[in-house]
C-alpha cells in the first residue's frame, strides 16, 4: 500500500544499516501482517479483511511522527519538497504495474473492456480511482473477480494519495494558526502537539458520524468516499500523537500485542463485514493494529513484536506496497484467463506466489535504484522532472490507445445501415440471407452505455410529490398526446423503450416511466425486498391517480438456471387495479438471461463459437408462462418478442452484425432499435391501438 511510503524511513528501505534510528520493525511487520490479510481474503475467502483499514491508518500515523518531529525541533515544513519527494517514490511501481495490467488487458480481456480499463488507468495514475468507483456504484464485495477491474484495487491508493496533500497542509495550518491560538485563554500554553489533537479529534469525530451514516443508507458509496475513510488516518495521527504518553508495562505490552494481533486476523472471519464498512464496524481491525502499535517492543521474547520483528515479517513488509499493486490484477486476470470464478488453493497459491516475485522484482530493481538515484536529490525541479517522465510513461500508451479505440468507434458507427441489419435479419424475408460482411455494432466504447431511457423529469400534470418516485422521467410530443402511457418495472422494461420511445413519437403518444433496478413491477410479494415492494406500490398508486390510457409491463421473469422462466410474482394482483380502472396493460414477455457476458464471449471466442449460443430450451420455457395469463384481467395485453432475440433454436451473441446483448440479460439499445417495425406491428395487433 503507498501508506509503506509516507514514513520517514520507507518501507522499500533495505534492513539493517540503512534504517533510520526512528525505524520501527513491528510496524513494518503491521504492515506485512495486513498485506498478507488483503491478499488471501480476496484470492480465497472473497471478503473484507480490514487488512486496508490497518494500511490507511499506519500511514496517517508514521507521517503524523515525521511532521511533529520536524515541527518540535524547528524544522521547516518544506511541502513542496515533502510532496515531490513523496510521489517520486510512490509513481514509478504504479506506473510500471498499471502498464503490466494494460499488457494483460490486450492479451486477455475482450474488447468492452477495454475503455473502462484505459479510463482507469488515468483515474489510478491521478489517485481518482476510488471517485470513478464511487461514481459507478461498484460492488466492492461481487464474489466473481474475474468481472471486476484489474485496477480496482488502487481506490485504496488514490484516497492515501489524496490525505498526503490533505494532512501536511493540516500540520502547516496548524503551526501557522498556534501563535493566534495561544491568545485564547483556554489555550494559552497548549503546545503544538495538542493542538494538533483538537484539530484530529474534530476530524475523527466528524468523518466517523459521516461514515456510520453514509454506510447505512449508501454504503456503495461510501466505501470509497474520502471523506468517509478520514476518520481512519485521524486515529493514526491521534495515535502518533498520544504514544509518546502511553507507556504501558512489560506485562500489558504482551497482552496489548497479542491480543491487537488476535483482532485483527478474526475481523474479516468473526464480523459479517460485508455491506458495513467503513462505519464503526471498521474500528474493530484500526483498534487493534493501533493496539500492536502502542504494545511496541515489550522486551519479552514471547511478545509479539517479536514475530512482527522478525527479518521474514520486515523484508515482506519492506514489499508490502508492490505486492497491493501486484496481487489483484494477476488475480482478476488469471481468472479471465482461465474461466475460473474462484482459484481453489492450488490455484490461490500459485496467484499468491506470483505476486510475491513481482513485488520483490519491482521493489529490488524499480523503487530502490529511483529512491537511492542521487540526481534527483540535487534540485526541486529535478525531482518534478522523474514524476513527470514516470507520468508520460503511462499516459502516452493510454492516450495512443484510446485514440486508436476512438478511431475504430468511429469507422463502426460510419457503416451503412443495410450491413447491420440486425433483429431484421430474422425476419422471414432474410430468413436464408446471409449477414453481410461488417464490423460489429455497437463498438466496444459505446458498449458499455448502450442504454435506452427518456431523461426529462416529470413536470406538470405528470409531477409527483412522492419521494420514492424522484426518477419519475416523462417525453412529451409536440402536438396534445394522442395516448398516454406509463413503463413499469425494472431494467428490462427500461430496455424497450429504445423500440417503444421512437414509435410513440411517431404516433403523438406521450410516454412516463416509474423504474427501478431490479424490481419488476407486480403486487406486493415476499421474493422483492422492501424498498422494491414500497416502489411498486408508489408506482400503483401514481398510476390509479393519474388514469394513463395504458400501463407497460414485463409480464414473465427469467432466471439463469432452471426454472429458466416463470411468471412474475404477484404480476396478475399487481395489474388487477388498473384493469378495473379501465386502464390497458401491455405484458411483454422477458428475454433470456445467462451466466456468462454474451459480447465479451463473442469478442473472445467469435460469434459463431457454440458457447455463445447457448440452446433456446436452456434460455425460455415453452409454453410461455404468459399463456397462465391470458383471459384473466380484461384488458390485458400480451406481446411476445423473444423470437426476434432467440431463433432457429438458439440464442445468439450477435445477430445481423448487432450485438444483441449488453452484458449477461440487458438487451442492447442498437439491438432493439432494429426490432422497432415488428415491435410495432406486434404492439398494435395485441392491443388493436391505431
Amino acid at each position: 500500500m503507498t501508506g509503506t511510503r509516507t514514513a520517514p524511513h520507507p518501507a522499500g528501505q533495505a534492513p539493517g544499516r540503512d534504517r533510520k534510528p526512528t525505524f520501527r520493525p513491528e510496524v513494518q511487520g503491521l504492515r506485512a501482517l495486513a498485506v498478507l490479510m488483503v491478499v488471501a481474503y480476496h484470492v480465497w475467502l472473497g471478503r473484507v479483511s480490514g487488512g486496508v483499514d490497518v494500511f490507511l491508518l499506519i500511514s496517517a500515523f508514521l507521517l503524523t511522527l515525521s511532521f511533529v518531529r520536524k515541527a518540535e525541533s524547528g524544522q521547516p515544513f518544506r511541502l513542496m519538497a515533502h510532496w515531490l519527494h513523496l510521489f517520486k517514490r510512490l509513481l514509478p511501481a504504479a506506473v510500471v504495474v498499471i502498464l503490466g495490467v494494460l499488457a494483460g488487458t490486450w492479451l486477455i480481456l475482450p474488447q468492452s473492456r477495454w475503455p473502462q480499463i484505459l479510463d482507469q488507468a488515468w483515474a489510478s495514475l491521478l489517485y481518482s480511482q476510488n471517485w470513478v468507483l464511487a461514481d459507478a456504484a461498484v460492488d466492492y464485495y461481487a464474489q466473481d473477480h474475474a468481472g471486476a477491474s484489474p485496477l480496482q484495487h488502487f481506490w485504496s491508493l488514490s484516497i492515501q494519495g489524496q490525505v498526503f496533500i490533505l494532512w501536511p497542509l493540516i500540520f502547516a495550518a496548524t503551526a501557522a494558526l498556534l501563535p493566534a491560538a495561544r491568545r485564547i485563554p483556554l489555550l494559552r500554553h497548549v503546545a503544538y502537539r495538542g493542538l494538533l489533537a483538537v484539530v484530529f479529534g474534530v476530524v475523527f469525530a466528524a468523518s466517523l458520524a459521516y461514515s456510520i451514516d453514509q454506510t447505512a443508507t449508501n454504503q456503495a458509496y461510501a466505501y470509497f468516499d474520502t471523506g468517509a475513510r478520514l476518520w481512519e488516518f485521524a486515529l493514526g495521527s491521534l495515535l502518533a500523537l498520544a504514544l509518546p504518553y502511553l507507556r504501558p508495562g512489560r506485562a500489558l505490552r504482551m497482552v496489548l500485542g497479542w491480543a491487537g494481533l488476535a483482532g485483527m486476523v478474526s475481523c474479516g472471519l468473526l464480523l459479517t463485514v460485508d455491506r458495513s464498512f467503513p462505519g464503526f464496524v471498521a474500528l474493530w481491525p484500526t483498534l487493534a493494529a493501533a493496539a500492536i502499535i502502542v504494545a511496541g517492543q515489550s522486551g519479552s521474547r514471547f511478545g509479539v513484536d517479536r514475530l512482527l520483528s522478525s527479518r521474514p515479517a520486515v523484508a515482506l513488509g519492506d514489499n508490502s506496497y508492490a505486492l497491493y499493486l501486484w496481487h489483484w490484477p494477476l488475480l482478476v486476470l488469471a481468472l479471465a484467463a482461465t474461466g475460473v470464478e474462484a482459484p481453489n488453493l492450488k490455484q490461490g497459491l500459485g496467484i499468491v506466489a506470483a505476486a510475491v516475485v513481482l513485488a520483490f522484482l519491482t521493489t529490488r530493481f524499480v523503487e530502490k535504484p529511483l529512491r537511492d538515484w542521487h540526481w534527483p536529490k540535487l534540485r526541486a525541479w529535478r525531482t518534478a522532472v522523474v514524476i513527470v517522465a514516470c507520468g508520460a510513461l503511462l499516459a502516452g500508451p493510454v492516450a495512443v490507445w484510446q485514440t486508436s479505440l476512438t478511431a475504430e468507434e468511429s469507422a463502426t458507427a460510419a457503416q451503412p445501415r443495410e450491413l447491420t441489419p440486425g433483429a431484421l435479419a430474422l425476419t422471414p424475408e432474410n430468413e436464408n440471407v446471409p449477414a453481410p460482411r461488417a464490423r460489429t455494432i455497437p463498438g466496444p466504447t459505446a458498449l458499455d452505455n448502450d442504454w435506452a431511457g427518456i431523461d426529462s423529469p416529470c413536470t406538470g400534470s405528470n409531477a409527483t410529490d412522492d419521494p420514492i418516485l424522484e426518477g419519475c422521467r416523462q417525453e412529451l410530443p409536440e402536438e396534445p398526446a394522442t395516448k398516454r402511457i406509463v413503463v413499469l418495472g425494472d431494467s428490462h422494461a427500461q430496455q424497450y423503450l429504445a423500440a417503444l420511445a421512437p414509435v410513440a413519437a411517431a404516433r403523438g403518444w406521450e410516454l412516463v416511466t416509474l423504474l427501478m433496478p431490479a424490481c419488476r413491477f407486480g403486487a406486493e410479494s415476499e421474493t422483492r425486498n422492501a424498498e422494491c415492494n414500497a416502489y411498486n406500490r408508489a408506482s400503483s398508486a401514481y398510476v390509479l391517480e393519474h388514469r394513463p390510457d395504458a400501463v407497460f409491463t414485463v409480464a414473465s421473469l427469467t432466471h439463469e438456471d432452471a426454472p429458466f422462466e416463470t411468471e412474475v410474482p404477484g404480476y396478475l394482483a399487481g395489474v388487477a387495479p388498473f384493469a378495473e380502472a379501465g386502464i390497458e396493460i401491455v405484458g411483454i414477455r422477458d428475454n433470456p438471461r445467462f451466466t456468462f457476458n454474451m459480447p465479451e464471449c463473442a469478442q473472445r471466442n467469435g460469434a459463431d463459437a457454440p458457447e455463445c449460443n447457448p440452446s433456446l430450451a436452456e434460455s425460455l420455457v415453452e409454453p410461455s408462462p404468459l399463456e397462465n395469463y391470458r383471459g384473466k384481467v380484461p384488458g390485458l395485453h400480451l406481446m411476445d418478442m423473444s423470437d426476434f432475440i432467440c431463433a432457429r433454436g438458439v440464442c445468439p451473441a450477435v445477430v445481423g452484425n448487432v450485438y444483441v446483448y449488453k452484458d449477461d440479460n440487458h438487451l442492447t439499445r442498437t439491438y432493439v432499435e432494429t426490432m422497432i417495425p415488428m415491435f410495432e406491428q406486434r404492439l398494435l395487433a395485441a392491443t388493436g391501438w391505431s
